[in-house]
């Protein structure tokens, strides 16, 4: 579930505007681990984020901020790095991955294949023309057709197949509403498709290979922090991972690209379930946004990547907490960090020597 306030889209906007000083190095296929004067020049760039976080962003309770695929900084309001925090609708962008994974591993012919004929057992429960001609791609950018009315984002998910029986307001690709039950229609999709229970899946073909902690399924999608920065690192390097394209980079591509304008909650474009914010070219800022305080935001032009969770509620929504870290803290220390790497190593070490 997904909700935004006003001054969360000013400053989306702002930071996908905004020219990167110079750019870092191309990121890695994987994480690495930063080198001594990497580690020192790094820590220097974002120590006063503990303590703007331990007096004024108190809704966060965890952060990690990746740079040119090594984590430069992480934050754990409560000591422990392994706990799996509810990233509520940033689950909605991890189908997404996982449907990118079962097309490269063609169980799934594309994102223009009918739903129906990924789910015949479907056909009955909607005898609306307009649901034969649904695909893939229409659940994935949220322009399905169907008849929702959910502007804040909060509606409880229905069952795959009571939410394939609603009636149908549009025809599919028309016009784009928020719609919580894409996740179990995909689930479904995903379990057919690939023979195998979803979280099966997910463990071999993207736990297993990131080296993610098991997530938790119980009440929605839970992870560590540090996992939610890897599935942007993966997106940021176009689906690939420690030599191999575990998602399609052309479906990566357009998964973070406008595939249509978007709308509320947040009021931004959206790709295949990412929401992405207008920028320059090549590739824009995009993210992953769970109600609440949770994200996944990649910046490609500083090859940034910010993973961050909060305390799930109305107050710390409304306070955006997680949002104010990215724009006012994470995103400036970043632009240091990545102009700092123009200066000569010789002269980055006598700034940081002791005195």
């Amino acid at each position: 579930m997904t909700h935004f306030r006003s001054l969360g889209l000013a400053a989306c906007l702002f930071l996908g505007a905004m020219a990167a000083p110079a750019q870092a190095q191309s990121a890695p296929a994987a994480v690495r681990a930063p080198q001594a004067t990497e580690h020192a020049l790094d820590a220097a760039a974002f120590q006063r984020l503990d303590a703007v976080l331990a007096a004024q962003l108190t809704d966060v309770q965890s952060a990690v901020v990746m740079l040119g695929g090594r984590v430069v900084y992480s934050f754990y309001r409560d000591g422990n790095p392994g706990r799996l925090h509810d990233t509520q609708s940033v689950a909605k962008t991890a189908v997404s991955v996982l449907i990118g994974t079962a097309i490269a591993q063609k169980h799934i012919a594309g994102v223009d294949q009918p739903v129906v004929e990924l789910m015949p057992e479907w056909q009955a429960a909607n005898s609306d023309p307009r649901a034969a001609r649904m695909t893939l791609r229409h659940l994935l950018t949220m322009t399905s057709g169907f008849a929702i009315d959910d502007p804040a984002g909060t509606a409880r998910p229905l069952s795959p197949r009571d939410a394939w029986a609603r009636p149908l307001a549009h025809e599919p690709g028309q016009a784009f509403a928020y719609d919580n039950s894409v996740v179990p229609m995909l689930m479904a999709i995903l379990q057919k498709a690939t023979g195998q229970p979803v979280a099966d899946y997910a463990r071999q073909h993207l736990v297993e290979p990131l080296a993610m902690e098991n997530p938790s399924y119980d009440r929605g999608l839970a992870l560590r922090t540090a996992d939610m920065a890897k599935l942007g690192q993966l997106y940021l390097d176009h689906g690939a991972w420690g030599g191999r394209h575990l998602v399609p980079a052309d479906y990566v591509a357009a998964s973070t690209q406008a595939q249509n304008a978007g709308g509320r909650p947040v009021g931004l474009s959206y790709g295949y379930l990412w929401w992405v914010v207008p920028g320059p070219a090549p590739r824009p800022t995009f993210m992953a946004n769970g109600w609440g305080g949770q994200f996944i935001w990649v910046h490609p032009a500083l090859n940034l990547v910010v993973a961050a969770t909060s305390t799930a509620s109305v107050e710390s929504n409304q306070r955006g907490h997680a949002l104010q870290l990215i724009r006012q803290h994470v995103f400036p220390a970043a632009q240091q960090r990545v102009a700092g790497d123009r200066v000569p190593l010789t002269m980055k070490e006598a700034s940081t020597a002791p005195n």
